[in-house]
């Protein structure tokens, strides 16, 4: 296999070129001057990524070392990179495991890497905060930088927005595609509303999920932030133990994450709470802005059929069309999201790898599964519950 030439970037203006640093911490700038540049966007929030820190998750305890790149002009903060130095892979959403295997039995080392992601969130939103292009360049660059200079093995932008996806192919990363399921309002009046988009047999079985729910005598309550307590968050976590648990696995958060989020987010953060005779039976968390809600974290501590559903999607959507929500991002993986109105939508990466010679192989990879996704993108859409002449079907 035939090496590519390394890309370098021409250099960016002498005048426009900000001062990168990667010695600020998130905690010692200013809650406000980096919200201003966060846009608005929960995840990337200082109250969100501060959580994480503060709380002992996202540290290098446990694997996740921050390494943020601060942009700056006239000692004024105009862009950041949230970026962590990685000892493994996990918590990322993005598999990269089969990289990580290549690098070792080539008797090469694949970690640290370095990841501009947010961590245990596989949400799509910004990762170069910075209004200019030219800023976000710089930054990019920067941290290409690093992997030219042999510190870290790669470079990998996780869940970018196109345009940002775009802005670092242009610097010779290579894009990676997958897919997630999202819901669009296009202005439903009601959950009655919504249903109407769907064929006749499609609408009977969601009607038919939410009835036998309703006949175990399972009702559900929505809480906003300020108003779950102590002990809905001791439920809830248990809850999210739980659904660990069943998967044989360890959770990233622990319960003082959530009990931070709701204080410094409350009027961003939604739990949906299931009771049956007058217990609590199921709880699910969701995060929310004016333009979106992201469904996030679920468990339940007893099987009723349709109980997921209901708790995750259902109770999701009718929260949306309330408030006029635009968009609802449920996430990867799971084809029940189809015949519950979600569509598939293809989702982003970047990569910058050090090595020539992997970074051509990775970079094959990734095109044909490129190819892959699309394929996987079209096939997933016939299966929408959707009738194909409504317009709701469009999004």
């Amino acid at each position: 296999m035939r090496a590519p030439v390394p890309f370098t970037p021409p250099p960016l203006p002498v005048a426009a070129s900000p001062l990168i640093r990667d010695d600020v911490a998130l905690a010692a700038i200013p809650a406000a001057a980096w919200d201003a540049l966060a846009g608005g966007q929960p995840f990337v929030s200082h109250a969100f990524l501060s959580a994480l820190h503060a709380t002992g998750c996202a540290t290098p305890h446990t694997g996740w070392t921050p390494r943020y790149l601060t942009a700056w002009q006239d000692h004024a903060l105009v862009g950041a990179l949230p970026l962590y130095a990685k000892a493994h892979s996990y918590g990322e959403y993005v598999f990269d495991w089969g990289w990580a295997e290549a690098y070792r039995r080539h008797g090469r080392r694949y970690y640290p890497k370095l990841v501009a992601a947010v961590p245990f969130t596989p949400v799509p939103g910004p990762r170069l905060l910075a209004p200019g292009s030219v800023v976000r360049r710089a930054l990019l660059d920067h941290a290409q930088g690093l992997v030219r200079h042999g510190d870290y093995s790669s470079l990998h932008v996780l869940f970018p927005p196109a345009g940002q996806t775009a802005e670092g192919a242009a610097l010779g990363m290579t894009t990676r595609h997958g897919v997630q399921f999202h819901w669009a309002n296009p202005g439903y009046r009601d959950f009655a509303d919504f249903l109407s988009a769907f064929t006749h047999d499609k609408r009977k079985k969601v009607k038919q999920e939410r009835r036998k729910l309703a006949e175990a005598g399972v009702t559900f309550e929505r809480k906003l932030g300020r108003d779950i307590g102590p002990a809905d968050w001791a439920f809830f976590f248990d809850c999210y133990e739980r659904t660990y648990r069943a998967h044989r696995s360890t959770p990233y958060l622990n319960r003082e994450f959530f009990e931070e989020i709701g204080r410094t987010l409350a009027d961003h953060v939604l739990l949906v709470v299931g009771t049956r005779a007058g217990r609590p039976l199921c709880a699910a968390l969701d995060v929310f802005d004016g333009d979106a809600l992201w469904g996030r974290y679920w468990g339940t501590t007893g099987f009723v059929p349709g109980l997921h559903f209901e708790a995750c999607y259902y109770q999701a959507i009718e929260f949306c069309i309330e408030r006029g929500i635009g968009r609802f991002e449920g996430g990867a993986q799971g084809l029940h999201k189809l015949a519950r109105g979600l569509r598939p939508v293809p989702t982003h990466s970047l990569h910058a790898i050090g090595d020539p010679r992997f970074a051509a192989a990775i970079a094959e990879f990734c095109a044909q599964e490129r190819v892959d996704v699309g394929t996987t993108l079209d096939e997933l859409e016939q299966s929408t519950p959707f009738r194909a002449a409504d317009p709701h079907a469009v999004l």
